[in-house]
């Protein structure tokens, strides 16, 4: 079994910084991408940023306030957030792609999400 756990969401008003955290438990052989995605109400689910062998990218509107990094040797990836504005709340969900064994598929595995709600 593989499970992927956020942490690090919670209030904070409009300028503050907060840093999530993703990691990935379980039999695991390999892991390739990793990503945030975030989904405020009312909105769909939208790609925050992502890190994999194709290197680094993130959504426009965080550009040059959020800087996604990871740990390969801990399987988690982080998300630092600063200068937050109210439309940056939402659920933040992490997603790792990886195989369970050298000859094993690759797949993806979602967080349950953690809550990040900005006041102004």
């Amino acid at each position: 079994q593989v499970q992927v756990m956020e942490s690090g969401g919670r209030k904070v008003q409009s300028g503050g910084s907060l840093r999530l955290s993703c990691t990935a438990s379980g039999t695991i052989f390999e892991i390739d991408a990793m990503a945030w995605y975030r989904q405020a109400p009312g909105n769909q689910r939208e790609l925050v940023a992502d890190t994999s062998s194709h290197g680094i990218n993130y959504a426009d509107s965080v550009k040059g306030r959020f800087t996604i990094s990871r740990d390969n040797a801990k399987k988690t990836v982080y998300l630092q957030m600063n200068s937050l504005k109210p439309e940056d709340t939402g659920v933040y969900t992490c997603v790792q792609t990886l195989r369970r064994s050298s000859w094993g598929n690759w797949a993806d595995y979602w967080g349950q999400g953690t809550q990040v709600t900005v006041s102004s």
